[in-house]
């Protein structure tokens, strides 16, 4: 395959091995020297930043341009870390992300009070996806946790291919893994799972019908009344 031409020099074309290969290897570097990597989700592109490390995620929101009131959601490489990340975790959370993980989910919880994190005024929980994206996974299954955004400037769309993320973004990011453009411009579906039941923060592109339908099974019921959510 044709490598991938670009004036930032730190975008690797994850459909070719080499490149994907050395792309990851970039990243996790980056990563824990702190540094911003964007990367390909089953979404839109996110750019990422070492979970637990508080300058890191400070730099991942100046890079958008977003306050601490907006913190990022977390992204994991398996279904098991929900239980390091999270405590009080309903049955039917485990039950929704066994059926809907990986994939676009995120759901919001409350966190492990024991976490030495800073992701920003999350008020005592976190948001949490496993995506079903490869590349994704891989550099998960390499650095663990990132607190991961859309790939965009606050404000703007979200970026659906490596141009539009470089565009907006490549100043401030170390490595971008360019998997081409993604299939779809919508974001996650956003639960609230820290009440008595799911709430609907924002409907992405996981339908609140398929959600509702799987969980009316389990004899939950989901609040459809979606607020606007944060990018991601």
């Amino acid at each position: 395959m044709t490598s991938v031409t670009s004036p930032f020099s730190g975008r690797f074309d994850t459909r070719d091995a080499e490149q994907l290969e050395a792309g990851l290897g970039a990243a996790v570097t980056a990563v824990r020297q702190g540094g911003l990597v964007v990367l390909p989700t089953d979404t839109v592109y996110g750019i990422g930043a070492d979970a637990f490390s508080p300058e890191a995620v400070a730099g991942l929101l100046a890079a958008k341009g977003r306050g601490r009131e907006m913190p990022p959601p977390v992204l994991v490489a398996d279904l098991g870390t929900i239980d390091a990340l999270a405590i009080r975790i309903p049955d039917w959370v485990h039950a929704l992300v066994e059926e809907f993980w990986p994939g676009a989910l995120t759901v919001v919880l409350h966190q492990q009070p024991s976490l030495q994190w800073d992701l920003g005024e999350t008020r005592g929980t976190v948001a949490v996806r496993m995506p079903s994206d490869e590349v994704a996974l891989a550099l998960l299954a390499r650095t663990g946790p990132l607190a991961v955004t859309s790939a965009n400037l606050t404000g703007l769309p979200a970026a659906t291919d490596a141009e539009a993320a470089i565009a907006m973004l490549g100043d401030a990011v170390e490595v971008v893994l360019d998997g081409g453009a993604t299939e779809s411009d919508l974001a996650s579906t956003i639960l609230d799972c820290t009440g008595e039941g799911p709430r609907v923060l924002r409907e992405g592109a996981i339908g609140t019908a398929a959600l509702g339908e799987f969980l009316h099974d389990l004899g939950v019921a989901l609040d459809e009344d979606a607020g606007a959510g944060s990018s991601a």
